[in-house]
């Protein structure tokens, strides 16, 4: 993907963040969130974005010291996390944290390089050069809680992210939307008595994490500011469409947002082995249209975009590059 000037006018510019390091995150082969999935976007992306050369400008991060992990996780987390990390150096192996979420020697580097991702991309949106951004990151974050690394995630790069906006100059309230199949469960209770952020989340229940039901709605400062919409797996994709562009309206209208981050997790996919959604490529186009259509009319199109889940490779491959083509699109 063709780099470009970073000083280009922000107009019309989509940012697309990675970082070599995030690949090295070895889960093993037989775990669903193993290195072949940003393998696919990353060839899927080169595939489909030659004729965007000039509207998508690809960015590394600076490194993040490991210290803006305290903006939403415990100390004693953010020790377990690096000091299984130097087991797995140590060792030569993957070190298991709990059943479904594991580290290997490079995990501590590809968790902080996700982290700058994210940040860096907020920071594009925010004072240039970019309208809107993608983060293709490994690991995902939505189900990593304050305390607890769990569903694959070790940190939560997308309430990093919020933390990070709302330091700067002129970003009161953060809304963030997670279209996952699974409930952000880490990002609701990061957030949950948070006033200046809004938590929605359209989701597959029952399923994993068990959490995420209507009745969530956020307490003390946060109350009302958390939306929950769980919905049975096997609908038409019209109705998981729609039904995520009201809660989109709702979310708006409620916090009037100066920037929209997006969990975007593609295991919403029809077909994807840990969801029951039905959501196809061009579903996952059009309501990254429709997304960029309200970010712009709420928040001039400042919408931050991270990859969370979606575990057929070559499916998620083609739904990201469809996604971001939308971005630049809308741009």
């Amino acid at each position: 993907m063709a780099a470009s000037d970073p000083t280009t006018s922000k107009q019309g510019i989509t940012a697309f963040f990675t970082h070599a390091a995030c690949g090295r995150h070895d889960t093993g082969w037989g775990n669903p969130e193993h290195q072949g999935r940003l393998r696919a976007v990353m060839s899927a992306l080169e595939r489909a974005l030659p004729g965007l050369h000039q509207k998508v400008i690809s960015q590394t991060p600076d490194p993040v010291p490991p210290d803006v992990l305290t903006a939403c996780h415990g100390k004693r987390l953010i020790q377990d996390v690096r000091s299984s990390c130097d087991q797995a150096t140590d060792t030569g192996r993957i070190v298991s944290l709990n059943p479904d979420t594991a580290v290997s020697p490079a995990s501590w580097e590809a968790a902080l390089a996700a982290v700058a991702c994210t940040r860096g991309a907020v920071q594009a949106v925010v004072t240039g050069p970019a309208t809107n951004a993608f983060c293709a990151v490994r690991p995902p974050g939505h189900h990593a809680t304050p305390d607890e690394a769990m569903g694959f995630c070790l940190f939560n790069n997308v309430a990093l992210a919020a933390r990070h906006a709302l330091s700067m100059p002129g970003i009161d309230r953060v809304l963030i939307a997670d279209w996952d199949v699974h409930h952000g469960n880490g990002t609701q209770d990061i957030f949950y008595h948070d006033g200046s952020v809004f938590f929605f989340s359209m989701h597959q229940h029952p399923h994993y994490p068990g959490t995420g039901m209507a009745s969530e709605i956020g307490a003390g400062d946060g109350e009302g500011l958390t939306l929950n919409i769980p919905l049975p797996p096997h609908l038409p994709a019209s109705r998981y469409v729609s039904e995520f562009l009201g809660g989109m309206d709702e979310a708006i209208s409620r916090l009037a947002p100066d920037i929209i981050l997006l969990s975007a997790g593609f295991d919403a996919a029809i077909g994807d082995p840990l969801g029951g959604f039905t959501l196809e490529t061009d579903d996952f186009a059009y309501l990254t249209r429709e997304v960029a259509a309200r970010a712009g009319k709420a928040c001039r199109g400042r919408l931050v975009s991270v990859l969370e889940g979606g575990y057929n490779p070559p499916e998620l491959g083609r739904n990201v590059a469809a996604h971001v083509t939308a971005l630049a699109e809308a741009a």
